[in-house]
C-alpha cells in the first residue's frame, strides 16, 4: 500500500543536541522522530493529549534509525512522517529526516495500543481510525 498520511515538521538542531565532535547526538533523531510524530497525530485532529484523555498510551516497542550523513549545530531539518499502514493494534510509522533534499536519517518506530488503566494491549481505538481514515480522505 502506498502513502497513506505525510506530515513534514522543521526542526532547527539545537547547540544542546550536539556532541562533543559538534554533530548532532544519535540519540536526538529519535527525539526528532517524536516530534514529527507528534505534529502527525495533531494533524489528523487527535493529539497525544487527546489519545490520553480517551483512556490509551501508544508505547514504542521498536526503533530504528540510519544514519547517512551528520547534523550539525543551527542546521534546518525537515522530519517527515509516515503512515503507510492503517493499524490494527500496533502501528508503525517511518521517518525521513532531511536537510535541504538530501536526505540525512531515515528511521521508523512500532508502537502498541495500550489500555491507560491496565497497562494490557488493545487494538486501535476508533476514534483513532476514523481520523486516520479522514486525513486519507483529505489526503
Amino acid at each position: 500500500m502506498g502513502r497513506l498520511i505525510r506530515q513534514v515538521t522543521d526542526v532547527r538542531v539545537r547547540y544542546a543536541d550536539t556532541d562533543q565532535m559538534r554533530m548532532v547526538y544519535y540519540g536526538k533523531f529519535f527525539e526528532y522522530f517524536e516530534q514529527g510524530r507528534s505534529d502527525l497525530l495533531r494533524s489528523i485532529g487527535l493529539s497525544y493529549g487527546q489519545f490520553e484523555e480517551m483512556g490509551y498510551f501508544l508505547p514504542v516497542i521498536e526503533a530504528h534509525a540510519v544514519y547517512r550523513k551528520s547534523a550539525r549545530y543551527d542546521d534546518l531539518l525537515n522530519v517527515a512522517t509516515h503512515l503507510r499502514e492503517m493499524p490494527v493494534a500496533r502501528v508503525r510509522l517511518d521517518y525521513e529526516v532531511m536537510r535541504e533534499n538530501d536526505v540525512i536519517v531515515e528511521g521508523h518506530t512500532v508502537h502498541s495500543f495500550v489500555t491507560a488503566s491496565t497497562g494490557k494491549p488493545t487494538r486501535a481505538p476508533a476514534r483513532f481510525l476514523e481520523a486516520v481514515e479522514q486525513a486519507m480522505r483529505k489526503g
